[in-house]
C-alpha cells in the first residue's frame, strides 16, 4: 500500500514538509510506502472550465497536475499539505487541487480518488489554520473520499521548520493521523479480500436554482 503526501508550499523543505515528514515516517513504521510530492514553484494556472478534460481524460494544461495524476494511479491514500496564506491554502495548491479534482471528475477517472482515504495537513505561524483545513477537506467530500481524522485538527505551528519540531502536540497529531490512516487502509484491504463490495454507484443528479419555463 502507498500514500502520496502533497507538499503545497513554495518552500520544499520547511514547515509543511516537516509536518508531512512526521506523517510519512509513522506510515512507514506501519508498513505503508510513502512519497512526498512537491508541487514546485512554477506558475500553476487555475481551472478555466474549458471542458477538454471530459474529452481527453486529463487537464488541457500539461504540467504538474497531469504529472501527479499518473503517480496517483498507484496510490491507496492521500495527504494534502499547505501553509496558511491569508487564512487559506496557498494559491498554488488551490489552483493545483481545483484542476486536479475537476479534471478527474470530468474525465470520468473516478477510481483515481473514489473511496481512497485522504487527509489535510496545515501549517501556520499563528492563525488561519481551521479555515484552510476546512477548505482542503471539501475536495475530499465531493469526491467520495473517506476523511481520516486525528486526535485534533491536523495542524502544526511555527515560522520555521525548527519551530515545528518544537510543536510537540502538532507532531503528536501528525503521528496519530498516520496511524489512523494506516488502520483505515488495512481495514479497506481486508474488506476487499473478504469480498465486501464497494458502494453501489448511482448516476449523479445535477440541479441548480434556475427554474426553466415549461
Amino acid at each position: 500500500m502507498k500514500v502520496i503526501l502533497v507538499n503545497g508550499s513554495p518552500h520544499q523543505f520547511k514547515c509543511t514538509y516537516t509536518a508531512l515528514s512526521e506523517v510519512a515516517k509513522t506510515l512507514n513504521e506501519e508498513g505503508i510506502e510513502t512519497e512526498i510530492f512537491w508541487i514546485g514553484t512554477k506558475p500553476i494556472a487555475g481551472c478555466i472550465s474549458c471542458g477538454q478534460c471530459a474529452k481527453t481524460g486529463k487537464c488541457v494544461f500539461d504540467d504538474v497536475v497531469n504529472e501527479f495524476v499518473e503517480k496517483a494511479k498507484d496510490a491507496d491514500g492521500f495527504v494534502f499539505g499547505s501553509p496558511v496564506h491569508y487564512a487559506a491554502a496557498s494559491g498554488a495548491l488551490t489552483s493545483f487541487m481545483d484542476r486536479l479534482f475537476y479534471s478527474v471528475a470530468r474525465g470520468r477517472n473516478n477510481d483515481l480518488f473514489y473511496m481512497k482515504p485522504a487527509a489535510a495537513v496545515v501549517s501556520a505561524r499563528r492563525a488561519g489554520n481551521t479555515t484552510t483545513f476546512d477548505q482542503i477537506n471539501k475536495y475530499f467530500t465531493i469526491s467520495q473520499m473517506p476523511i481520516v481524522s486525528s486526535r485534533y485538527w491536523n495542524m502544526v505551528y511555527g515560522a520555521t521548520a525548527e519551530d515545528v519540531l518544537k510543536d510537540e502536540e502538532g507532531l503528536y497529531t501528525m503521528r496519530v493521523l498516520a496511524r489512523n490512516m494506516a488502520f483505515m487502509l488495512k481495514c479497506k484491504e481486508a474488506g476487499v479480500k473478504a469480498g465486501v463490495p464497494r458502494p453501489k454507484p448511482e448516476p449523479p443528479v445535477m440541479t441548480n436554482f434556475i427554474k426553466n419555463k415549461v
